[in-house]
């Protein structure tokens, strides 16, 4: 993917320069704040999931999911650099192709672990039964693997695509090159790359995107739907943290999905609008990346009460699974309509 902003040319008024110049200083900056918070957020959700609380289905699917955030956290620094160069790239081939690579992977994994908790909610509230009998760890975790598999198989072809190039006046930059050949400008190649691109680009974004996009809302229209027939509430943290990571997420990568579309528009677009939507969309990912743990942190709670409970008891209070102990302490006599009614308002996410 995409993740420099526009270069600015050689034939640029000094002025214009000096803009382009204060411009990438203060995305430098903004993209360092969120590197800081994100390493720190990101790295206590890790820490708090993945060594101080009971390893269940939900912790699990989080504990991925702030692992795909991270994953994305990580690579900022290598592009600050970039910015702070002029959008000279100084890291060569190699790492060119990997650091794509892997924001290609962070992209893919966590949007299919938040379609793997939207699909858990509507088996928790359609099929409670098979739930407690099958719901268990083991088969969350094969679940996680074939997602980071996945995601990586769907990734690879940056691998192959991603490629530097020497512009005049010596700059290097991180491009994908869909053509597979060193003879860039030719008729022939581009036909090719373009037709490659399309492909590539409709892999992306179904995948990725709209096919996640409509199992999302159609789980949660159907838990909706249920709630509603059995009279049922679902109000409370665990939700609104779903909520918010799912939301953040999309609003987060619709700039990305939308700048590639256009461009591959055969229609003239302006400059300034796609490199106005570049930079949103480098910011918005970048912010749903390090930003989305402040909102599992803080979300549905009165700003004065997340100062007076412990982060440890927040994060608990945010991703507990009531599950374990709803089977241990039922006697098997539940109706469905009871069971769905435990599981859903005091299970996270």
């Amino acid at each position: 993917m995409d993740t420099t902003l526009p270069p600015t040319t050689g034939e640029n008024s000094s002025q214009t320069q000096a803009a382009a110049s204060s411009a990438h200083l203060a995305s430098a900056v903004l993209l360092f704040t969120t590197f800081l918070v994100g390493v720190v957020g990101n790295g206590l959700y890790l820490w708090v999931l993945g060594l101080k609380m009971r390893r269940t289905v939900n912790t699990l699917w989080f504990l991925s999911l702030v692992s795909s955030h991270l994953l994305l956290t990580l690579l900022i620094p290598f592009f600050i650099v970039s910015l702070l160069m002029g959008l000279h790239w100084v890291f060569g081939t190699a790492m060119c192709k990997i650091l794509n690579t892997c924001i290609s992977l962070g992209m893919f994994s966590s949007v299919f672990i938040l379609t793997l908790i939207s699909l858990d909610r509507y088996t928790l509230t359609h099929h409670p039964i098979w739930c407690r009998n099958h719901r268990t760890v083991p088969w969350a975790g094969k679940l996680v693997v074939g997602v980071w598999l996945a995601s990586f198989c769907i990734s690879t072809p940056y691998l192959a695509f991603r490629e530097t190039r020497v512009l005049d006046g010596g700059r290097i930059i991180c491009i994908n090159n869909y053509t597979l050949s060193r003879d860039w400008n030719g008729a022939e190649p581009q036909g090719l790359g373009r037709r490659v691109h399309v492909a590539v680009f409709t892999v992306r974004f179904l995948l990725g995107f709209l096919l996640p996009f409509c199992i999302i809302t159609g789980c949660y229209v159907h838990v909706g739907l249920k709630m509603k027939e059995k009279k049922l509430t679902w109000a409370g943290k665990p939700f609104k943290v779903m909520v918010a990571a799912m939301v953040s997420f999309f609003l987060g990568w619709l700039p990305y999905h939308l700048y590639h579309g256009l461009k591959l528009s055969k229609k003239e677009v302006p400059e300034s609008v796609t490199g106005t939507l570049l930079v949103i969309y480098t910011f918005t990912s970048c912010f749903n990346a390090c930003f989305t743990p402040i909102l599992y942190l803080f979300v549905g709670e009165k700003f004065w009460q997340v100062f007076r409970t412990s982060f440890l008891t927040l994060v608990k209070a945010a991703f507990v699974d009531d599950l374990g102990s709803s089977a241990s302490e039922s006697s098997g006599r539940y109706e469905n309509a009871q069971q769905v009614s435990r599981f859903l308002p005091h299970s996270e996410l």
